[in-house]
């Protein structure tokens, strides 16, 4: 399929790569803050939003802010879906993911819990996996305040948050932590490596660059890149089996898209349950683009269908 014609007049308005490319990654954390927000549409009702404090591995006060769907009862256990933000690991927010993670709530039914975990270059892995692997103990112990059925909290993420999704679930395997139902990741982050067919032909002109993807591993890993094993860069994990079952949806457009694919294709091979999905026409980060594409609707669909299948 072709690009969505509302995307590509978006891509269109973009200032050039080596723009881009000139801004540290304080600049672009800034302007993303104020950039993004307006592209999303308007911020949906939900019954409830709630801010909690879940004290970290190390005494850190980590955010959790979370959303109950349009139309919950209290004492109605829902799904919970505890979810990573994207952004690079060097940028975004609660705020900037408040109408995305609003958007979620309300089309799969679930409630979002979304972690503000502490960004790179600032704190580096594995701080930003821990901090979304105490969300997770926290989550689980905290069902019942929380409103939701223990049995059913699920792990997600978009991009970088796909990829501490994915590697949150690996951590809770091999520490023998809470279980988890279902992971959904969306566009996610998982392979160091630039050199896919989706590299080659998404990597620039896309919305994410490959060049600007090098920068966010390094801000994530640092010295650490060549070293990093599965629970940093998921693809390079090297048992998958034993790990709960996966939705994967990925971007036709994206410079990602392969390793998404190949992530998939190695957990169904593994024995893990696993369901993939290619969204037509749409680049890496639609969830942010619903304000002026409204195609990328879909993916809160395929979501919703994905979600609503393990139910």
């Amino acid at each position: 399929m072709s690009l969505d014609p509302d995307i590509a007049r978006f891509l269109s308005t973009l200032p050039p790569s080596e723009v881009v490319a000139g801004l540290s990654l304080q600049q672009i954390r800034a302007a993303s803050e104020e950039a993004l927000p307006p592209l999303q549409g308007p911020a949906e009702a939900v019954a409830a939003v709630r801010d909690f404090s879940v004290r970290g591995h190390d005494g850190h006060a980590i955010g959790v802010r979370a959303y109950w769907p349009a139309g919950h009862m209290h004492g109605q256990p829902r799904a919970g879906l505890l979810f990573a933000h994207g952004g690079g690991w060097f940028q975004c927010s609660l705020a900037v993911y408040d109408r995305p993670c609003r958007a979620l709530a309300n089309a799969t039914g679930c409630v979002v819990l979304a972690v503000d975990y502490r960004l790179a270059p600032e704190h580096r892995f594995p701080i930003p996996l821990e901090d979304v692997y105490a969300a997770l103990c926290w989550s689980h112990a905290s069902a019942a305040l929380l409103d939701i059925d223990p049995a059913r909290l699920m792990v997600g993420g978009d991009s970088a948050g796909g990829n501490l999704a994915a590697a949150v679930a690996l951590l809770a395997r091999d520490r023998g932590g809470p279980p988890i139902h279902h992971q959904l990741l969306l566009y996610p982050a998982l392979d160091t490596a630039t050199d896919s067919d989706s590299h080659r032909q998404f990597g620039q002109g896309y919305y994410l660059e490959t060049g600007l993807m090098q920068r966010c591993w390094d801000a994530y890993l640092g010295d650490g890149l060549a070293q990093a094993d599965g629970h940093a860069v998921p693809a390079r994990a090297v048992q998958l089996q034993g790990l709960p079952p996966c939705s994967v949806l990925v971007c036709e457009y994206d410079p990602l898209r392969d390793e998404g694919e190949q992530y998939a294709a190695r957990l169904e091979a593994a024995g893990v349950p696993v369901r993939c999905e290619r969204l037509p026409g749409m680049v890496h980060a639609c969830l942010h683009l619903l304000g002026i594409a409204p195609a990328s609707g879909l993916l809160l669909e395929r979501c919703a269908a994905h979600v609503a299948a393990v139910r």
